[in-house]
């Protein structure tokens, strides 16, 4: 009994230490020393090792070290992991092969990490010198599983058809825990509304009905705090359409639902419409107010000088045999004479920088010509008019002509030489004297020599 009442009064003292050291940790007393830790809430993978690093300082002369690690969990008083007094570690004998701290360094190992680990690490820290100084953090462990890849499935598998059946798409993870499931389609989160709805978990989307804008890349992206992995694509059967039916050419003009056609000319006409699955196409003909079928399928060909009328209407028909919905559309030819159609092409496929580029072009080219023509105009009118003149008058323009005003003098020169009476040609002189008396034969080589020479004569002319 006495041993039973030792024992029972050292686990009252123990208790009332830890609490008093809990309250403590709570209260945070601290003065001069200070305990920090990287982050207040640390994630682990079970059976891995966790490590909870701890740092430290003091600015005061210390002669103990003490480093103290405690564990609580919700609503549970903490308990005793180990400890240590400078470099000598205790541990709690019932967990000293789990925990691991080398000092003075205060981190903690964990190895290795199950789900009962998960919970609230206190550690303390306590500097021994003119005083004792205390400071202590708390870090919150977490327990997880990681997160194995996930399978979407869909329902029914056949497909569904728009605003009619409803598609269930539903997400299947093996393994992990504490999941977050997000929907996403062509890569971006879905978007919930009132043809959209989740389970409770996020786990499976329902939509209904479905729509053409349903269709796309389905994908589930499931996370948790450790990892997290995203199922591969899938994309949902929706049967859809027609919609957005027209009709194209390679050849003609279109203007609105008509098509201009050179006689002679064969032109080939495409349908098309958005549908899943494809449309069956029909192509329709109205002649004499009657209407046949002259051909099935997404393109026609037709010859315009097999058409018995130059403007006839035909009809383009999109069935979806899965919706049960049809769409058509009509179109009219006009056949044209060979040429008028391609001139209104070309004209019409003529760029704006095109003609502006041709206008700039020819009203450079007529300025040059016009400038041309005006430099060389009055010299060609000139040359004309002295080659028609005879010999005798041109040198009488050379006898009135004098330079007395020497104003008169200036103007345009042209020299020209005359046959001699003889057919012998005679050259030109510089070296003759005045005084030998020369004729209006001999050829003078410049304009001062015409000056010269003019009055000379005059004057031999009066004596």
């Amino acid at each position: 009994m006495g041993q039973d009442a030792f024992m029972e009064s050292l686990s009252s003292m123990a208790g009332i230490f830890l609490c008093k050291i809990y309250f403590l940790l709570i209260a945070g007393v601290c003065s001069g020393l200070k305990v920090t830790v990287p982050s207040h809430t640390v994630h682990g993978i079970r059976g891995q090792a966790l490590y909870l690093p701890v740092h430290y300082g003091f600015h005061t002369p210390a002669s103990d070290i003490q480093i103290i690690w405690l564990f609580e969990r919700s609503h549970t008083m903490p308990k005793y992991l180990l400890g240590s007094v400078n470099e000598s570690v205790v541990p709690d004998l019932e967990y000293q092969h789990k925990f691991t701290m080398m000092p003075p360094n205060a981190s903690l190992l964990i190895n290795p990490l199950q789900f009962s680990d998960e919970g609230n690490y206190i550690v303390k820290v306590n500097i021994q010198g003119n005083g004792t100084l205390s400071s202590s953090q708390k870090i919150q462990v977490t327990v997880d599983d990681p997160v194995m890849k996930p399978v979407v499935q869909f329902y029914p598998a056949s497909g569904a058809v728009e605003y009619v059946g409803n598609i269930t798409l539903t997400c299947q993870v093996a393994g992990g825990t504490r999941l977050v499931y997000q929907w996403r389609k062509n890569g971006k989160p879905v978007c919930i509304n009132s043809s959209h709805s989740l389970s409770p978990e996020n786990n499976t989307l329902w939509i209904a009905p479905v729509t053409k804008e349903d269709v796309g890349n389905y994908s589930c992206l499931v996370s948790n705090p450790v990892s997290e992995m995203e199922s591969d694509i899938i994309m949902p059967t929706i049967y859809y359409g027609p919609y957005g039916l027209q009709v194209n050419s390679d050849k003609g003009l279109k203007v609105g639902e008509v098509f201009t056609v050179d006689l002679g000319e064969a032109i080939l006409f495409d349908c098309s419409a958005d549908s899943y699955p494809p449309n069956t196409y029909s192509w329709i003909q109205r002649s004499d107010n009657t209407t046949h079928v002259i051909q099935h399928g997404p393109r026609l060909e037709v010859a315009s000088e097999k058409v018995a009328q130059k403007t006839t209407d035909y009809m383009c028909c999109a069935y979806n045999n899965i919706t049960g919905k049809r769409d058509e559309t009509h179109f009219t030819i006009i056949i044209t004479s060979v040429g008028l159609e391609k001139l209104a092409q070309k004209g019409k496929s003529l760029s704006p920088l095109a003609s502006i580029t041709g206008i700039s072009l020819f009203l450079i080219i007529s300025m040059c010509l016009l400038f041309l023509w005006k430099k060389y105009q009055p010299y060609k009118a000139i040359r004309q008019k002295l080659r028609s003149r005879s010999e005798s008058e041109y040198r009488k323009a050379q006898t009135f002509s004098g330079h007395e005003d020497a104003l008169g003098d200036f103007g345009i020169y042209e020299f020209v030489t005359f046959p001699d009476a003889s057919g012998v040609p005679r050259m030109p002189t510089r070296s003759a004297p005045a005084s030998d008396g020369v004729t209006g034969h001999d050829f003078l080589g410049t304009i001062y020599e015409v000056i010269q020479h003019i009055p000379a004569q005059q004057q031999v002319n009066r004596e």
